[in-house]
């Protein structure tokens, strides 16, 4: 849907909203909003709502503070779970310098960078993620705990599966706001769910994810239940990821499918696979951005930590589903739910052009488990691996020229930098694990 700036004033009008929420995204990701009311609807139009970047984080320092909100008219929307008699929308923003430039930090700003490269070589990439999360219940004074009296597993329904009223109200609500919502099942760990919604434009799907978590977590909280896209929430059982299928069209075709291909695959769909591999390990601290993620990037749970693709093998790191046509699509399976959207979508379009300029070839199929293969048959075969922790993840961005270029200097300094002292706090910080396994044996 295309708005005009008469547009938003008309509807905000027409349907009596009250306020309206400026949302934008800091720099790890966290949604952040200024609300203002009806009678300053002209002034949000015409992008002269102000913040003072100075408090986001990784946005500017004290000196250089002010910024402006530029709304994205296209985003509008009512948001359905507010009070009735207190109508709310929301616009999604980017941010801007005092003298009309955008804002390098914002990674909204990123994206429509990388996308705008995509888009002087023709292309459109098209993403539909595949959002995992777990439902917790709450405890007498409304924290999360860790306990689920859900008892499903992968596809479970009720009465075992406790879940099924909170995805549906979610569903509802996401539909109401615009939403296609393709799917909706109970996932493989207890208290874990998916919601697949359509595949879009890449700044579309970016948006999308940040308003699918915000949905997820504020009904669940409506229900008594905390939502958690945390990677790995709970040992010993399956952690939560965003499996992200990526396609690029041109003149409105699917590049990726070639009837006469192998698999019916493309040139440029391979050469997009060998770059994604080539810098994964590259940009795994934008995709897997927390200490927790590599929690989940073992062997044996289902999540891919091994360099490899697959047309079949849900072992591999990349996956070619079944569809062709308009539907062929690379599924990459490392990300997780807990990422910053836009400088993830941003990072894999990047890895994937770089792989079609430079006319790269993939390795060859795998289609053995990977995670039943020895280290030394791993070796033989070729296969790398992600990396293990934080640390390693962010010294190996640190080193990817292609990756770190796409991010730009002030993103890359102000993400490192967070992720460096996350890292520190967590490498000194005295654990349970710690005091189970010393107190009594020192």
């Amino acid at each position: 849907m295309k708005y005009t700036k008469e547009d938003i004033v008309r509807m905000v009008n027409e349907k009596d909203i009250e306020f309206v929420r400026l949302q934008f995204t800091d720099i790890f990701g966290q949604l952040k909003n200024v609300a203002v009311t009806r009678s300053q609807i002209q002034k949000v139009v015409n992008d002269q709502i102000m913040i003072d970047g100075s408090s986001i984080e990784g946005f500017t320092r004290i000196h250089e503070s002010d910024q402006y909100l530029h709304p994205d008219l296209d985003t509008f929307a009512v948001l359905p779970w507010m009070p009735a008699e207190r109508k709310t929308a929301r616009l999604i923003c980017n941010v801007y310098n005092p003298d009309g430039t955008p804002f390098v930090g914002d990674p909204r700003y990123v994206l429509r960078r990388a996308l705008k490269r995509a888009q002087d070589l023709g292309y459109t990439f098209n993403v539909g993620p595949e959002m995992e999360f777990f439902l917790f219940e709450t405890d007498e004074r409304g924290l999360p705990t860790t306990r689920t009296a859900d008892a499903a597993s992968y596809f479970d329904m009720a009465p075992i599966d406790h879940g099924g009223d909170v995805r549906r109200e979610i569903c509802l609500m996401l539909e109401e706001m615009g939403f296609e919502i393709e799917a909706s099942h109970h996932e493989v760990a207890e208290g874990q769910h998916e919601i697949d919604f359509k595949y879009a434009d890449a700044l579309t799907a970016a948006d999308n994810i940040s308003t699918f978590r915000m949905a997820v977590k504020t009904i669940a909280q409506s229900h008594g239940l905390h939502a958690t896209f945390m990677p790995k929430p709970v040992f010993g059982i399956n952690g939560s990821g965003m499996h992200v299928n990526m396609s690029l069209s041109k003149n409105g075709k699917n590049i990726f499918f070639d009837p006469e291909g192998e698999k019916g695959l493309s040139k440029e769909a391979y050469s997009f696979i060998a770059g994604v591999l080539e810098h994964v390990r590259g940009f795994a601290a934008i995709t897997n951005p927390l200490v927790n993620s590599y929690k989940r990037l073992v062997p044996g749970y289902e999540a891919p930590c091994y360099l490899a693709w697959s047309a079949s093998n849900r072992s591999a790191l990349i996956r070619i589903p079944a569809a062709r046509g308009n539907s062929t699509r690379v599924e990459l399976r490392c990300p997780d739910p807990a990422c910053n959207p836009y400088l993830a979508l941003a990072v894999c379009l990047t890895a994937g052009l770089d792989g079609i300029e430079k006319g790269l070839t993939p390795p060859a199929e795998i289609t053995e488990n990977i995670f039943t293969m020895t280290e030394k048959e791993r070796q033989a075969h070729g296969i790398a691996s992600l990396p293990g922790n934080l640390l390693e993840a962010v010294e190996l961005l640190e080193q990817d020229s292609i990756i770190t270029e796409a991010l730009g200097d002030h993103v890359l300094k102000s993400y490192t930098s967070g992720k460096r002292a996350e890292w520190d706090e967590y490498r000194t910080r005295v654990t349970d694990w710690e005091r189970q396994r010393y107190m009594i044996v020192y």
